[in-house]
């Protein structure tokens, strides 16, 4: 796939999910539709439940949708089988979890590299550019550490450049605040904000309404639907309260 040629990085178009559950089909995503450019930074907010988990999991290959299409950098996501979507993910996303999962045996640079390991590259290359990351995130310091005997703001720091060593097209956080404290969080928030006037496209998934203002667009999902969009600057955004639930207050 060309990260050049692409319109768009990605497309979803009129997305349902339903679940059968005993002989009840439960609709989950209800027509859910927006695209990401390049050079966006893209929050999907709402409470938890809404649904933005599965939309995240439908935009990352992993679970098709009942209905709709799916376009990565122009291509229909779906119509590749579950191993190629597993390589368009290790080769073009970057993912940032709430929850680091860490290979317990390898040190902070180590685990770092381990995406270039996968893809093959070598030694001295991979670890050239895992310090790289380190030094930009402010964690250099601790490239010889075991990650889980480092703070959880530290972790995010090394989650953070594992999920762009490999040069991800898209760079995908998953409530990536949601383990921290408010000036971790913001630190963080800080570091994405800066890739992302680098150049880098990102899409966060959060609850937290807080963050809309690192955001160039917003969208906003309740009960399985997208019930507004925002632009950076929107008076309407304002009108938001920050609520750690995700609720709104006009």
């Amino acid at each position: 796939m060309s990260k050049s040629l692409s319109s768009h990085v990605l497309e979803l178009d009129s997305i349902y999910k339903s679940f059968l559950i005993g002989s009840q089909t439960i609709e989950i995503i209800k027509g859910v539709g927006f695209s990401i450019q390049h050079g966006d930074f893209l929050i999907l907010f709402g409470p938890s439940g809404c649904g933005k988990s599965t939309v995240l999991n439908i935009m990352l290959g992993l679970e098709p949708p009942t209905k709709g299409v799916v376009k990565f950098l122009d291509a229909n996501l779906y119509a590749h089988t579950e191993d190629e979507r597993a390589v368009i993910r290790k080769k073009e996303v970057g993912m940032v979890y709430q929850q680091s999962n860490w290979v317990k045996a390898l040190s902070v640079i180590e685990n770092v590299c381990f995406p270039l390991i996968l893809r093959g590259v070598g030694v001295e290359e991979r670890m050239q550019k895992a310090l790289e990351l380190l030094r930009v995130v402010g964690m250099e310091h601790a490239a010889d550490q075991i990650p889980m005997e480092l703070s959880a703001g530290q972790q995010q720091r090394i989650s953070l450049a594992r999920a762009l060593v490999s040069d991800p097209t898209l760079l995908i956080a998953d409530e990536p605040t949601g383990n921290l404290d408010s000036k971790a969080g913001e630190e963080i928030m800080g570091l994405f904000s800066e890739f992302n006037k680098k150049g880098r496209t990102v899409v966060m998934v959060t609850h937290d309404l807080e963050y809309l203002k690192y955001a160039s667009r917003s969208v906003q999902m309740s009960d399985g639907l997208v019930v507004n969009h925002y632009s950076a600057g929107d008076d309407k955004l304002k009108q938001l309260s920050v609520s750690k639930r995700g609720g709104i207050s006009l």
